[in-house]
């Protein structure tokens, strides 16, 4: 979708205000290195401030504080949020050809449809299966008998669904992904593995996004839950009756075990480890690759493995920077107290 707009009109709709050209009419979006005449950037790092001088752009939107150069701006307190809204304006997001139910799919008699859900071909809807209105399901998704979905929702193409989920309203879940498959549950006696059924289920509640090939393993016995607008990025891990708490952001390749719980608004940066049996206060930061082996309190950041908080791993940081100079001491004090014993 293509939409040109006044820089005025790029304002109002974000209550921001303008310094400068408003008649200018803007036609796209890019970061401040990349724009060029006719598109909007922003600037919500004061350290990129370098680059808002060398931009082509013909408008950035800027927060309250940050000094103008002669540029058509736009002011907002939240310039970040501001140029998403703009972004949206002027592109939309994806849009959805209506195909109704396809004739090569296969949807159960048992199954109840709500109004205006579009069903591909070669996607099988189980028995029992319940779609709340104006769901999209694309090829080659298989959704399992009793699965509950919401309405508004986007189940990308190659998604299988296991039995007995629960998807809350427009939730989207990306190519590839798995969600209520069995947890990695055995009982080892006399050095065989035995199965554990996997009795729970899973439950994505409103507003959650699972990106492209990832993995929500179903409960043990208690149901795994992703909370209410967490959001995914790709080849994510969650392992059985794990609970992450709402509005949640996880980077790619992160891997949670089994019987965690994760609070509310927690950040893992991409390839996060954590151990089975944890628990992750609200507010807390994780840095990438990091191995959370113990629990973290609330508003922590932690980097490193094993994962420790950032004041403390700068500290170890810094020892580890300067172990060759005290190497290299340790042997002159070393060298002196030698002397010193054969000059006696």
């Amino acid at each position: 979708m293509f939409s040109e707009k006044t820089v005025k009109i790029l304002a109002d709709h974000v209550a921001g205000r303008v310094e400068g050209d408003e008649a200018l009419l803007i036609s796209g979006a890019a970061t401040l290195t990349d724009a060029v005449q006719g598109e909007v950037s922003f600037l919500a790092n004061p350290k990129y401030e370098k680059q808002l001088r060398e931009t082509k752009a013909s408008v950035v939107i800027v927060g309250e504080e940050t000094s103008a150069n002669g540029q058509t701006l736009i002011r907002s307190s939240d310039p970040y949020y501001a140029f998403m809204q703009i972004v949206v304006l002027l592109h939309g997001h994806r849009d959805h050809k209506a195909v109704g139910i396809r004739p090569k799919s296969a949807v159960s008699q048992t199954a109840k449809l709500g109004r205006n859900v579009d069903v591909h071909d070669f996607v099988c809807i189980s028995d029992d299966v319940e779609i709340g209105d104006n769901t999209r399901i694309y090829s080659n998704c298989t959704i399992g008998p009793g699965t509950k979905i919401g309405c508004d929702c986007i189940i990308y193409p190659n998604v299988t669904i296991y039995d007995g989920c629960t998807l809350g309203d427009r939730v989207s879940i990306h190519a590839g992904s798995v969600i209520g498959q069995d947890g990695c549950g055995y009982a080892t006696h006399d050095g065989v593995h035995h199965k554990i059924p996997q009795i729970g289920a899973v439950i994505l509640e409103d507003d959650v996004e699972i990106g492209a090939n990832c993995a929500v393993d179903r409960g043990t016995l208690s149901d795994t839950i992703i909370g209410k607008g967490t959001k995914f990025g790709n080849h994510i891990n969650i392992g059985h009756g794990t609970k992450i708490g709402p509005y949640c952001l996880l980077v790619g390749q992160v891997a949670i075990a089994g019987s965690v719980e994760v609070g509310h608004h927690c950040i893992f940066a991409g390839q996060v480890g954590v151990v089975g049996h944890v628990k992750i206060g609200n507010g807390v930061k994780v840095g990438a690759q990091a191995g959370v082996a113990n629990s973290i309190p609330d508003g922590e950041s932690v980097v490193g493995s094993p994962a420790m908080p950032l004041t403390q791993a700068k500290r170890s940081l810094l020892a580890v920077k300067n172990l060759p100079e005290l190497r290299q001491r340790f042997r002159e004090l070393e060298r002196t107290i030698r002397k010193s014993i054969k000059g006696k």
